[in-house]
């Protein structure tokens, strides 16, 4: 678009408006060293040395190093197919259907998507799609304390320390308490993740129980491709499931665009965000599709909405649908299985005190390294392996700990010679 000027005098009347005084005391609330260094723009190039230099960037990007990064986001297999139909111009350019009776095909999609996760979560309604996970959670959260009435919300040490700081972040002006632990009595709900952050799998369905006796609700954050394998958040009982859908067909992107899933029970649909597609049937019995439920959204009820942050990532979720119909059930569970077996491989290739997971794990497990961690993932960097996460810098564990995931795509050659890497690094 135009660039529009303003001048000093209309910038002042501007500031004066907010109530600062300067540009300075405009960005005040960041901290110095998030800021801008200058704002000395080069002068412009052509057309021509732009894509040029843009070339030279792109030629340093470094994407041969074997990947074992997981902490929420994965590196699994993506079949062709799902990036060749996702891309056909009659989805690729689709917008959010305002006017849904004109959008037939973006309709039976999300009807489509919204049926596949009912499918995989075993509960019975899925919205149209949410940012991301940690979107996800706090939606799910104040959806709970709508349900509820209650305003306090117990997170369990199991959830994502990024989850957590965003839905710490998204209540901060909301008069609500967020509690450590798993004690319903009085909250809103607990909100747990399966597998835990540090990788151990467990089952919820005494919690679950205990929340229904306390009156309070039961969240569950998943791992869509555990689902294979694992218990699902509806036979735990859980009443609203969450999940960061990135594993689903979606190419890791330094941080997005990805996809964040809701699913929850019939009993509380009315109080769930975002949209939701149903299937109908026109004047002549023909099939259709509409946008129900729709008066809860921000563009229509303003400041009223359920939500105002509930973005339809349609086009990732079109590409999720099309990975979990190419998989299907057989598929889903041969990934999830490869996935546990080859992380169980790898476990038994390093120093069995260095696991630290007691329990069950699916794909991925937390080690304790004999030096810093992230002096080891540098070094492992260097190697060709992006070696894991290490735990300290998200502040949930010490400095020699190293949580590593394993997915399908891992051969048992790559893994034999990422642990005897590995073992060179930390001798």
């Amino acid at each position: 678009m135009s660039w529009i000027s303003t001048s000093a005098a209309e910038q002042a009347e501007m500031l004066s408006v907010i109530g600062v005084t300067s540009m300075d005391d405009l960005f005040a609330a960041i901290p110095p060293e998030l800021r801008s260094r200058s704002w000395d723009i080069p002068s412009g190039r052509s057309e021509m040395a732009v894509r040029d230099y843009l070339k030279s960037l792109a030629a340093r990007n470094d994407s041969s190093r074997v990947s074992f990064l997981g902490g929420g986001f994965y590196d699994h297999f993506i079949p062709a197919a799902v990036d060749a139909l996702a891309a056909r111009s009659e989805f690729y350019t689709a917008y959010t259907p305002y006017q849904p009776e004109c959008s037939q095909g973006t309709l039976q999609s999300i009807y489509e998507y919204q049926s596949a996760i009912c499918r995989l979560t075993g509960l019975d309604f899925a919205n149209a799609s949410l940012y991301d996970g940690g979107t996800a959670v706090f939606e799910a959260t104040t959806m709970a304390i709508r349900l509820t009435g209650r305003e306090r919300v117990a997170c369990h040490p199991s959830l994502n320390p990024l989850y957590r700081r965003m839905l710490e972040t998204h209540l901060l002006n909301l008069k609500l308490e967020i509690v450590e632990g798993d004690n319903p009595e009085d909250s809103a709900c607990v909100i747990v993740q399966n597998p835990d952050f540090r990788g151990t799998a467990a089952d919820y369905t005494a919690l679950g129980a205990q929340c229904h006796a306390a009156g309070a609700l039961l969240i569950v954050s998943f791992y869509p491709i555990s689902l294979g394998l694992l218990k699902t958040p509806g036979e735990m009982g859980a009443d609203i499931a969450v999940a960061e859908g990135q594993s689903l067909g979606i190419p890791l992107n330094f941080g997005g665009p990805y996809l964040g899933v809701l699913a929850t029970r019939r009993a509380h649909v009315r109080k769930m965000p975002g949209r939701l597609v149903a299937e109908t049937s026109d004047a002549q019995g023909r099939r259709g599709f509409v946008l129900t439920l729709q008066a809860r959204e921000q563009h229509i009820r303003r400041e009223k909405a359920m939500s105002n942050i509930c973005s339809n990532e349609a086009l990732c979720a079109l590409r999720a649908l099309i990975y979990m119909t190419l998989l299907g059930r057989e598929g889903l569970r041969e990934v999830a299985q490869q996935c546990h077996s080859k992380a169980e491989y790898l476990k038994s290739q390093l120093p069995a005190a260095s696991i630290l997971n007691t329990g069950p794990t699916f794909n991925e497990f937390t080690v304790r390294l004999p030096r810093s961690a992230e002096d080891v993932v540098v070094r492992m960097a260097g190697r060709g392996y992006l070696a894991g996460l290490p735990l300290a810098a998200l502040g949930v564990g010490g400095s020699n700990d190293l949580l590593i995931a394993v997915t399908e795509k891992r051969t048992r050659v790559q893994l034999d010679a990422f642990a005897q890497a590995l073992e060179e690094e930390c001798s």
